[in-house]
């Protein structure tokens, strides 16, 4: 038989508890330590998303589109939105959908069979397969020069020219886009380093239907006499008359600055003969003649 301290088991059990409170005391400190996280945001109470109605594709004469009705083939047609914006759809006849969204458009569809009770719970859904109503013209100096459907709302100009292969290397930085606004013929001419700017995104404009854009040839200027090499030289902005004759490969053994001479054409159509000096800034079209030293 065992024989059981009855005194050491009092003991054992009084240690245990007075352990077991201070592990309990050490908790709640942590725990009041201890910065409380925030909650998780409720995805009930976060803000809903913009409205994205004006960012939508509109239907515009000459584009073609696909209209299916869900489990009723016989409705599904491809045809093409006429000059006046209507298509012909079988049992509604004429339906006006130019101007219109694709969702709009198909509510439109919709309502017309079920309000004919031609079907009770129409699923219609239209797919643009040719954009050909809203397009806009990209001329002059672009990778690949074309007409380019606006395939979405709010396109901007940038956004377009890299659809046309972005500026060529011998494209100027000045680009035109000419159009009708509001009833009234439109022009713009932008320049498109500052679009990039702070805050200037406001700057690239959003296009519309029939715009055209033309980028204009890079000025140039031209260096002759005893230059490496002699030529035309696209004119970078704020280029000086030093940075021209580096660009034309310097001056050669037998050439000079003395006598450095440059030939303008004025607005008037008068060619001017200027001794400039080499910081100073050269235009468009100007001539750069460095002579033969005589020495």
């Amino acid at each position: 038989m065992f024989l059981i301290d009855l005194r050491s088991v009092s003991r054992a059990v009084a240690l245990g508890l007075v352990w077991a409170g201070l592990l309990a005391t050490a908790d709640e400190a942590a725990a009041q330590a201890t910065p409380a996280r925030p909650a998780a945001p409720s995805t009930s109470a976060m803000p809903p998303p913009a409205s994205t109605a004006n960012a939508q594709y509109r239907l515009a004469a000459g584009d073609v589109i696909r209209v299916t009705v869900f489990q009723n083939p016989d409705l599904s047609l491809e045809a093409r939105v006429s000059e006046s914006g209507v298509i012909s759809y079988p049992l509604l006849g004429a339906v006006q959908l130019g101007g219109m969204s694709v969702a709009q458009a198909e509510r439109r569809i919709a309502d017309g069979l079920r309000d004919g009770n031609f079907v009770k719970q129409p699923q219609v859904s239209i797919l643009v397969s040719q954009v050909r109503g809203n397009q806009v013209s990209v001329l002059g100096q672009v990778g690949r020069p074309g007409r380019y459907p606006l395939e979405v709302a709010d396109l901007r100009l940038t956004d377009m020219l890299a659809i046309a292969g972005g500026i060529a290397p011998t494209g100027a930085e000045a680009v035109v886009v000419v159009g009708v606004r509001n009833g009234q013929p439109f022009r713009a001419e932008l320049d498109l380093p500052s679009i990039f700017g702070p805050g200037r995104r406001g700057d690239d404009l959003v296009l519309q239907n029939g715009d055209a854009i033309w980028v204009e040839r890079a000025p140039v200027i031209y260096v002759y006499g005893e230059v490496q090499r002699p030529g035309s030289i696209r004119l970078d902005r704020n280029m000086s008359v030093m940075q021209a004759l580096a660009t034309a490969g310097g001056i050669t053994q037998r050439g000079t600055e003395r006598g450095l001479r440059v030939h303008r054409r004025e607005a008037d159509g008068k060619v001017r003969v200027i001794e400039p000096q080499l910081n100073d800034m050269l235009r468009s079209d100007d001539v750069v003649y460095i002579r033969e030293s005589i020495f």
